[in-house]
């Protein structure tokens, strides 16, 4: 029997709901698979088997990841898988109302990075505030960005395009517009995302699940309530700097191999802090999240 493929978009207890070809089918992890297989989570690609004595298709195995979102357990020992191939992060931010918060942006840019997930960000409300600064500053950091307007509609299409096709995570801080943005690109989308925020947040055990949603054009969204507590704990202090993509021209040129970036004779990334190469607001995001790494507790404490 041909195993069919399919693409995991939600869990219910030990229940999946998977999208194939043929639609939307049901499936669990049954015998050799259920000991086997690693822990299956949405965007999960996986082999289908039905099963003659219920309504209930097998999964009898994943196909190789291309990326994965993890997160600390709530114990804060090891790590939980919450998507499976994503290809790309947009984060969100306003210009006014609320004002952008320049080390949050750099946050959860570092949280893609660190999962090897492209990442770009959308600057919204550019009709209040052209945000000419703000959206300068994470182009020079390497980054696409699209500047946005609900009101006027610009950007709204080259958002919407980006999206198509790919499995993708929207994320930012509250008010940025988020929602907004969603509803223009697919009416009742963000409905849909906080329905299931508020779903996966009742319950003690309960701190981050994810959700993928399909889109009209294609692509899925994956709806991940606490994004921003994905990834970042895990990274080495050590790599933290390689996180950041207008610093890694200048790594390999430091006098020490081990050179943190902070006050090191010889260090490249301060020269061109100092040069202009490099933005000094984001150097000292840098160093606000290398303290942080470097203050938290290792898995054995």
């Amino acid at each position: 029997m041909t195993a069919r493929l399919g693409t995991v978009l939600e869990r219910d207890g030990s229940v999946y709901r998977v999208a194939t070809g043929e639609g939307v089918i049901r499936a669990v992890l049954t015998g050799k698979a259920k000991r086997d297989t690693t822990r299956v989570v949405v965007g999960d690609r996986v082999r289908l088997e039905p099963d003659a004595e219920s309504r209930l298709h097998s999964i009898v195995g994943v196909e190789p990841r291309t990326a994965l979102l993890e997160r600390r357990v709530p114990e804060g020992r090891g790590t939980r898988p919450v998507a499976a191939n994503v290809d790309q992060v947009f984060v969100v931010t306003a210009t006014r109302d609320p004002a952008p918060i320049p080390q949050l942006i750099d946050r959860l840019l570092v949280v893609a990075e660190a999962n090897e997930i492209p990442a770009a960000v959308v600057v919204n409300k550019v009709d209040l505030d052209p945000g000419v600064g703000l959206v300068e500053r994470c182009r020079r950091a390497g980054y696409t960005v699209y500047p946005a307007s609900i009101r006027t509609g610009e950007g709204i299409e080259a958002f919407a395009a980006a999206l198509a096709g790919h499995v993708s995570v929207v994320t930012g801080p509250s008010g940025a517009g988020k929602s907004s943005l969603l509803n223009r690109v697919q009416p009742g989308l963000a409905l849909r995302t906080g329905e299931i925020s508020a779903k996966v947040r009742r319950g003690r055990n309960t701190t981050v699940s994810a959700v993928m949603l399909p889109l009209d054009a294609g692509g899925y969204l994956v709806d991940t309530p606490g994004f921003s507590e994905v990834g970042l704990w895990g990274i080495d202090p050590g790599e933290l700097d390689t996180c950041f993509p207008e610093f890694r021209p200048f790594l390999n040129d430091c006098r020490y191999a081990d050179c943190r970036h902070r006050s090191e004779p010889g260090c490249r990334v301060r020269e061109g802090v100092e040069g202009g190469a490099i933005a000094r607001d984001r150097w000292e995001s840098y160093l606000v999240l290398l303290a942080e790494l470097e203050g938290a507790p290792e898995e054995w404490e």
